[in-house]
């Protein structure tokens, strides 16, 4: 159920240096919220000066509704949130989401640990944001966008119209922080050579990112025969997470 799109984008100065205490989910979901549902001009003038990148982001590759510099985007973008249940949406995520408190602690004591295995890790920039249902998690060059409305809960009634009883298993607050790790991971530590690599081997890089993910996070979010596969491999062979995920070829996994 998750999504991400890999963009060019590059962070802010102020964004590039958060520490670890300081890093919390930017609110852009309000500033789209009060656009989205009032059409206050000034809340757009703000997603497009403060937040330029994601606001691209939402609009051409999240939505696809056109290019930000196309003379109608704007009409465009808000017209397309009108729909009747885009507008209940917006709402139920204002309130839902009105205490990101846990999140945020969530994040820095996960980033805390990963910067501790991985040293050269850059702390990315995250932002909420309302996807419309589409990607769950959007990354970019340095930044984690999180579309709250797929994290409503697995008894949110819109969902029963669109996803299957499995699908809305993992549609949780508790999954914002561990899917919001793995395709950052990810995005850091590609696999090397990957159009040439087999599935099984893409299958486990993936798992490895989970484990290491249900580790710095206490919690077993994903379990997966690849997951169990490295935890088995781990348990036997200790090791150190950056050599784990660094290496294609491990003897024995």
């Amino acid at each position: 159920m998750v999504g991400c799109i890999a963009c060019e984008f590059k962070l802010k100065p102020s964004e590039a240096v958060v520490s670890e205490s300081g890093l919390h989910v930017q609110r852009y979901d309000r500033l789209e919220s009060r656009y989205l549902t009032t059409g206050d001009f000034s809340a757009l003038q703000q997603m497009n000066t403060e937040y330029p990148m994601e606001t691209r982001t939402l609009i051409e590759d999240v939505l696809k509704l056109g290019l930000v510099y196309e003379p109608n985007i704007n009409s465009r973008f808000l017209a397309f949130y009108q729909d009747s249940l885009l507008q209940v949406v917006i709402s139920d995520v204002e309130a839902e989401f009105a205490n990101m408190d846990d999140l945020n602690e969530k994040f820095q004591a996960s980033f805390s640990q990963l910067s501790r295995e991985f040293p050269n890790l850059k702390l990315p920039m995250i932002y909420a944001q309302i996807g419309a249902f589409t990607q769950s998690i959007v990354v970019g060059n340095g930044t984690i966008g999180i579309s709250l409305d797929k994290y409503m809960g697995p008894e949110y009634p819109p969902y029963a119209r669109f996803y299957d009883v499995e699908q809305r298993k993992t549609m949780t607050r508790e999954y914002i922080v561990p899917d919001a790790l793995v395709f950052y991971l990810l995005s850091q530590y590609p696999l090397r050579n990957f159009d040439s690599r087999t599935q099984e081997q893409k299958d486990l890089h993936v798992g490895k990112v989970m484990w290491i993910v249900n580790e710095v996070t206490g919690e077993k979010s994903f379990d997966t025969p690849f997951v169990k596969r490295v935890d088995a491999f781990v348990k036997k062979h200790p090791i150190s997470m950056q050599k784990l995920l660094g290496s294609v070829y491990l003897k024995g996994l």
